[in-house]
């Protein structure tokens, strides 16, 4: 028996952040410190940790440098300053790492990282560097990438800075290393501080405001342009591109390209800032009867048991339960057949809008606090289209819950108005340790002419 049902209710408003939170001196040193950890733990003597305007996580999580228009590289012992390698135009940008404010990041131009035909006469070889870091015979390097492939000799650094790096220290020892930071059982990154998830809740309540804005603005024959402008980007760095499709030629991770929205479309948006993407999908209807005749029970047979089985895979998000029980569970309520769920439903998110998943089929890697995990579980349907409740919960604790609430108590009220609502208006039962981050934590309007009703239990 069906347990959802439709209501119609205002939307919560809560009050913004006094302002997004900076990362401290501190956090970096803790960073770069257990990153050191956990390379002697693997007897490695350096880490090279490579980032280009792509793949800037883990080199903006161990820096607050993310690379603009080039590459750069973090060159790390055991001890010492860290050295950046940057191109011509990133080593303006070096003053916003308080490492390299504070003394504690040394800096060297190489300018082939630098845009073609830009001046390339005053740096050295690579291997000149690499050589004067102590990277020879009897080192033994990590490189960090952005993923890695289950074999330690395969690496997804640019093959001229592997090449240099195994000619210098030899082919053997030089390893991947990229999951110290990024495996969802134990990455540095898999595992978030206060901080970390009061900045995070600052980008999602960015992100979902955007995008209730959207929902509110939309009206018939606007473009799709015109839609998005309705979410008034304020120039928050972005995780990855802004989408938005509708009509009946709609191509997949499209941006928006000047379609014009109207009544019976299919519609779907996401808006990503570094630690949240806050996505929603559904018609441009205003109830079952705009929709296609196939797809008149939209609602009935796909949407309101997709929101069902979220509710139930949140109430699983709980701290120790296995990664593979959460997949089990969406694949058991939302069978491949129906709802075409392809990727992992649920992934961990952090400055990248994928970092890793611990859910996965047969996964035995525990739900841990200080994960944020983005309920991104994908339907996919060639009547129905989709349906999407897609927003950032951090997952914490007693004692890292505590810790938010001391030290940030706005970020923290929010958190506890969210889950009232959510609890109390939609009926959706969350245990203790799932903080939601946005302010459209599970609200799910099917059509987007009626904003107001909404998926309940």
């Amino acid at each position: 028996m069906a347990r959802w049902k439709l209501i119609e209710l205002e939307w919560p408003r809560f009050e913004p952040p006094a302002a997004s939170l900076r990362f401290t001196l501190e956090d970096f040193q803790g960073r770069i410190a257990a990153l050191r950890s956990q390379a002697e733990k693997r007897a490695l003597t350096h880490l090279v940790v490579y980032g280009d305007r792509e793949h800037y996580a883990n080199l903006a999580y161990l820096t607050n440098v993310d690379p603009r228009f080039e590459e750069a590289v973090l060159v790390l012992r055991l001890d010492g300053k860290p050295l950046i390698l940057t191109g011509n135009e990133c080593e303006g940008y070096l003053p916003i790492s308080p490492l390299w404010e504070a003394g504690q990041l040394r800096h060297e131009r190489y300018q082939p990282f630098s845009l073609l035909d830009q001046p390339r006469n005053s740096s050295r070889r690579l291997a000149d560097i690499f050589r004067d870091e102590d990277i020879g015979p009897g080192a033994r390097v990590g490189a960090v990438g952005w993923k890695y492939y289950g074999d330690p000799h395969v690496m997804d650094l640019p093959s001229y800075m592997v090449d240099t790096l195994r000619s210098l220290a030899g082919y053997e020892v030089v390893v991947d290393a990229t999951d110290l930071l990024m495996s969802p059982d134990y990455g540095l990154r898999a595992q978030c501080s206060a901080s970390e998830i009061t900045f995070f809740e600052y980008t999602n309540y960015k992100a979902s405001e955007a995008m209730k804005r959207m929902h509110f603005g939309l009206r018939l024959g606007m473009t799709d342009h015109e839609l998005v402008s309705e979410a008034r980007y304020d120039g928050l760095p972005l995780a990855c591109h802004i989408t938005l499709k509708t009509g009946p030629d709609r191509i997949g991770l499209s941006s928006p390209s000047g379609d014009v929205i109207e009544r019976g479309y299919p519609w779907s948006a996401n808006i990503s800032y570094w630690g949240s993407n806050v996505c929603r999908a559904g018609w441009v209807a205003e109830s079952a009867a705009d929709l296609p005749e196939p797809a008149a029970d939209y609602v009935e047979a796909f949407a309101g048991p997709y929101f069902e089985a979220m509710a139930e895979w949140l109430n699983a998000l709980r701290i120790g339960e296995a990664g593979g029980a959460l997949y089990s569970l969406i694949q058991r309520l939302l069978p491949f057949e129906e709802y075409g769920i392809f990727l992992n439903p649920g992934h961990l998110i952090h400055f990248d809008e994928w970092l890793s998943s611990p859910i996965y089929a047969n996964s035995k890697i525990p739900i841990r606090s200080g994960m944020v995990m983005q309920s991104d579980v994908i339907p996919s349907s060639p009547v129905y289209f989709s349906t999407r409740m897609e927003d950032g919960f951090a997952i914490a604790d007693y004692a890292l819950r505590t810790e938010i609430r001391l030290g940030h108590p706005d970020c923290y009220a929010r958190i506890e108005q969210r889950r009232e609502f959510i609890q109390t208006a939609l009926g959706v039962a969350l245990p203790d340790e799932v903080l939601p981050l946005s302010n459209m934590a599970c609200l799910v309007p099917p059509f987007l002419l009626r904003q107001n009703l909404v998926f309940a239990l």
